[in-house]
């Protein structure tokens, strides 16, 4: 008996499977181009933050400028203040840091000019997260603070949400601390205070990380590989559909 006639695609199933490789190719390459902006932008962020964190620092910005703060002009912005920590009101915010795990200490100062700003006053390993373990790091008295001026971090982190009612904090997110620590009107931004010694050696101020991660290269190098393997597959369907 004869063997039937060998089955082969259709032009048009070809053609949609090249229409589906070139969308692909398409799609990958853009991918790329758009890594390649991203890590522009980031590089400008890197050195827009290393600018405004290595200057001279200025008055921490009063009620009258707070409309106007944003995280584009403002954030880590060098800043001065003076005034009194209202140490029985301080959050401890869960953190990870080149230290390890542990907690940020985040204070209330009322300021001279009578206005309440939070202050991340540093790290603190599990052990000292009450302020009665390490006695000599609370301080009293009028207290001046040069830090970097941080936008608050709403809600909580990754998966983790902030939840007040147990006292629990994922995030800086500063009116949630407010509201629960009952400060009233506060300052929309923290600050993350410089590494100025502290009595007792905690908590550890200066921990800010000034270089945040920039792997868009890496990313766009790898869109751009795959898009040229799936061309590669493209071109030698195509010889395949022409033979």
């Amino acid at each position: 008996m004869s063997a039937g006639p060998e089955r082969r695609s259709s032009p048009l199933a070809f053609a949609s499977i090249g229409f589906l490789m070139a969308l692909g190719v398409a799609a990958l390459t853009a991918l790329g181009i758009w890594q390649l902006e991203r890590r522009a932008w980031k590089l400008t962020l890197i050195g827009q933050i290393a600018e405004r964190a290595h200057s001279a620092p200025a008055r921490a910005p009063g009620p009258e400028l707070w409309p106007r703060i944003s995280p584009a002009h403002d954030a880590y912005r060098r800043i001065s203040v003076a005034g009194e920590f209202l140490n029985d009101l301080e959050t401890p915010v869960q953190a990870v840091t080149r230290l390890g795990g542990g907690f940020w200490i985040l204070t209330p100062l009322r300021t001279a000019e009578g206005f309440i700003v939070l202050v991340n006053r540093g790290f603190v390993p599990p052990n000292l997260r009450s302020a009665a373990a390490r006695p000599a790091g609370v301080p009293g008295g009028e207290s001046t603070v040069t830090g970097l001026l941080r936008i608050s971090e709403p809600k909580g982190a990754f998966l983790r949400a902030n939840d007040p009612g147990s006292d629990r904090w994922y995030s800086r997110d500063v009116a949630a601390i407010a509201e629960a620590r009952k400060l009233g009107r506060v300052a929309p931004y923290f600050i993350d205070a410089d590494a100025a010694p502290v009595p007792g050696g905690f908590p550890v101020g200066g921990l800010t990380v000034l270089d945040p991660p920039n792997n868009h290269l890496t990313y766009a190098l790898t869109w751009f590989t795959l898009a040229i393997m799936l061309l590669g597959a493209a071109v030698r369907l195509a010889r395949r559909t022409v033979a």
